[in-house]
């Protein structure tokens, strides 16, 4: 898990090079939406106990590598002003930041539940 989770960040700080995309867009609302979503999942699994709260993590992490997805995929638009550019690139980093937050704070459960997610959490980086 320790792996995955370094893979994941990873991905984001490689991400940032490529973070010109424009203010924020469909695409970005629709990641804040999902973001919202995700971070209520990770209340709800806080909350939970035993089998139901590995479950709520694994749902998590799906939720966190389909954003990691999109957000690697996610283009900027033609003809963007420097400053729709600027605009565009922070709402990207307020988005990375809000998914960097809501992995640690899925680690620093895992660690808490010792290490619960090395025997309960295996395959949850394959797809």
């Amino acid at each position: 898990m320790k792996a995955l989770l370094a893979a994941m960040m990873t991905g984001l700080l490689f991400t940032l090079p490529l973070a010109g995309l424009a203010a924020p867009d469909e695409t970005q609302k629709a990641l804040v939406q999902k973001a919202q979503e995700a971070k209520k999942k990770l209340a709800a699994a806080q909350a939970a106990q035993g089998a139901e709260r590995q479950k709520m993590m694994q749902e998590h992490m799906t939720m966190m590598q389909d954003m990691m997805a999109q957000m690697q995929k996610a283009k900027p638009r033609a003809g963007m002003s420097p400053e729709q550019m600027r605009e565009w690139i922070d709402e990207h980093l307020k988005l990375m930041n809000e998914m960097m937050s809501q992995m640690m704070g899925e680690h620093h459960m895992m660690m808490q539940d010792g290490g619960m997610g090395m025997q309960g959490m295996q395959g949850m980086g394959k797809k």
